[in-house]
Order: structure tokens, then C-alpha cells, then sequence
């Protein structure tokens, strides 16, 4: 019974010693700062294409990885099925999603990787601590329908930025929501909103 005690004892001190030194030395907090708005990227008869930019700061004390980062659209065939949305992330200066061809034509690529990235803690010598990244988000009309006849309907859709980080702690999802209006949809669409 007294080794019983001692060893749950020291298992109890050594959780304590390991969250004291947490404390001390601080741990990695990625924070994003959405308040950009949503510019065209490309409009053609068969898409548009959206971008936002996206602030990821480190506010920790120590350095984080971007493991992941995901958009999401959400976007219901029962609210509306007249476009398709897609959404995937881009960072800056390294994007993924094309390439220009000999001839001059964009070639889209379709892998939709994300490439982890270090985000430094404030104040690091080493590194940058902060990482602009872009919420791609594309709108393909669907049903026979024309993408200014598709965007006309248009209703809001929120968009879940998701992304895994993980520094000193294990790793673990976080996510903000932004809501694209059918109104901003619409004027950056360059489109007249048809309300019902």
C-alpha cells in the first residue's frame, strides 16, 4: 500500500513539475485576424474565384507549426443548389492552386495540399511571426445555369477556416467562421441579387 502511494505521489509531482515548467516557459497561441474582406480573384464564364486574406499571428511564447489549414464553405444542396462551392487555402507568395502554361493560359492544380509552415513566437530573431495566408473560395454554376444567373439566387454562405497547429502542447484543431453575404457575393459578382 505505501509503494502504491509513493508512486501515485510521484506521478501527481511530476504532472505539477511539468505544468510549472509550461507556465514558465510559456507555450505556442496562433491567433487569426479575419477582418479583410473578400476580393475577386478571377471572374471567367465558367467560375468566380474569391480570395481573403488571412492574418495568422503566434501571441505564445514559444514557436508553433501550421500543420493544416482548410476552408470550407458551407453551402447545402436543400439551401441552395443552383452553384457549387469549393474552398481550399493558399499562402502567400506560395501558392498552389495554378501555374501559368507556355502558351499563357492558368492551369489549375487540383491537390489542395497544404505545405506545414513554422510560425516564430513574437519578438524571434529567427523568424517571422506572423504568416498571410488566402481563403480561396470558387463559385461554379450548376443546373444549366449561367455563374451571373447562379449568383443572382445567391444566399449567405458561412465559411469555417479550420486549421491544425501544435507547439509544446499536442497537436489539435481550431477554427473562426466567416459569413460571405449574398450581397457582397453579389457586388463583387458585379451581379444584381434577385430577392424572392
Amino acid at each position: 500500500m505505501t509503494v502504491l502511494a509513493v508512486i501515485i505521489g510521484l506521478i501527481i509531482l511530476a504532472v505539477v513539475v511539468v505544468k510549472l515548467y509550461f507556465c514558465a516557459v510559456g507555450l505556442e497561441k496562433v491567433s487569426v485576424d479575419t477582418s479583410a474582406p473578400f476580393t475577386v480573384e478571377e471572374k471567367t464564364a465558367e467560375h468566380l474565384v474569391l480570395s481573403k486574406k488571412l492574418v495568422f499571428s503566434n501571441v505564445g511564447k514559444q514557436c508553433a507549426t501550421l500543420m493544416d489549414a482548410i476552408v470550407r464553405p458551407q453551402l447545402p444542396y436543400e439551401q441552395y443548389d443552383g452553384i457549387a462551392v469549393r474552398g481550399k487555402m493558399d499562402r502567400e507568395l506560395y501558392p498552389r492552386e495554378s501555374k501559368t502554361h507556355a502558351t499563357g493560359e492558368r492551369i489549375r492544380r487540383a491537390d489542395d495540399y497544404f505545405e506545414a509552415v513554422l510560425i516564430q513566437r513574437q519578438g524571434s530573431p529567427t523568424g517571422e511571426s506572423q504568416l498571410n495566408l488566402y481563403a480561396m473560395v470558387e463559385f461554379t454554376p450548376r443546373k444549366g445555369l449561367s455563374l451571373d444567373d447562379a449568383l443572382t439566387k445567391m444566399v449567405d454562405v458561412p465559411i469555417d477556416i479550420i486549421w491544425q497547429e501544435v507547439g509544446r502542447k499536442p497537436w489539435r484543431y481550431c477554427k473562426v467562421q466567416c459569413i460571405l453575404t449574398a450581397e457582397e457575393i453579389a457586388q463583387l459578382a458585379g451581379v444584381q441579387l434577385q430577392l424572392d
